[in-house]
């Protein structure tokens, strides 16, 4: 099967982006197997998805379908149990709901769902598709031909040279302990925990308390979002065509262009809870 690129959805303005109107896409050949993808964004700067494997479902790569892309992703478990392997290392990850996996540049990977429930992956990544990072760019690299699932160079040193062994490791699992914490905003504060924070994108989880909203926020890059829990609402007080004020459930999503002033609010009784993603400037 030849190489598909996803659809590319994009949108010049602050936009709702609805779990049931996502750019539907289905990726991968008989070799490498297929996964689900639900598209919510691909701008000029951040791609934001969600992606789904079966039960015993998985991922690998062939010859048109090359898992290695030059861009800075981080995947982060909504539901089942994510095996994550590099093959041409050997290492291999579990990464379980809640918890994210983030990798650089020049990374193969290969995924596995080691759950009896659907695995599904929100996933953000940047520089996106359209700046040359995904399917043209593994096209570029040299096909793997040789893959390894396990680190045999560590047999006989585990525990013992911990440290040594990790510090090669190419995929790195976030788990709650792990997120950089930081309170944001002035009078306002919200709570975020920063999963990755590199030149070219930051991800992060915010919490929002029921009744508070944050300060009205902007960034130098593109931002995309997907809530995890409680109903969100947006205010963008300088949206003068169409909406400014947007209502949103789990697995929606939202997309503010670089630039674009915007404001939480928890007008219920729950906490709110959403994941998102800039590119590539955030401060």
């Amino acid at each position: 099967m030849t190489y598909k690129p996803s659809p590319r959805p994009n949108f010049n303005g602050p936009t709702a982006l609805r779990y049931e109107t996502t750019a539907r896409h289905l990726w991968g050949d008989a070799e490498s197997g297929q996964v689900a993808d639900w598209i919510y964004v691909s701008s000029s700067k951040i791609h934001q998805l969600v992606w789904g494997l079966p039960p015993g479902g998985a991922f690998r790569h062939s010859n048109e379908y090359r898992t290695i892309f030059g861009a800075d992703v981080v995947y982060y478990v909504l539901s089942g149990t994510m095996v994550i392997a590099n093959p041409e290392t050997g290492e291999v990850h579990r990464v379980a709901p809640g918890e994210a996996a983030f990798f650089r540049k020049d990374t193969w990977h290969h995924v596995f769902n080691y759950s009896s429930e659907m695995l599904r992956v929100l996933e953000f990544f940047a520089p996106p598709p359209s700046q040359g990072a995904s399917g043209a760019y593994a096209r570029s690299k040299s096909l793997l031909t040789e893959t390894k699932y396990g680190l045999d160079c560590a047999l006989g040193r585990w525990p013992m040279e911990r440290a040594t062994i990790e510090s090669g490791f190419t995929i790195a699992v976030i788990r709650e302990s792990d997120l950089l914490w930081r309170l944001e905003g002035g009078r306002d504060q919200v709570l975020v925990g920063v999963l990755c924070s590199t030149e070219h994108l930051l991800v992060g989880k915010l919490f929002l308390l029921p009744g508070r909203k944050s300060d009205v926020l902007s960034h130098p890059g593109d931002k995309s979002l997907y809530v995890l829990r409680g109903a969100l609402h947006i205010y963008c007080p300088e949206q003068s065509e169409g909406s400014s004020w947007f209502e949103l459930r789990p697995q929606d999503g939202f997309f503010a262009p670089a630039g674009t002033p915007h404001q939480f609010h928890n007008i219920t009784d729950r906490p709110v809870e959403l994941l998102f993603g800039v590119a590539p400037d955030y401060r």
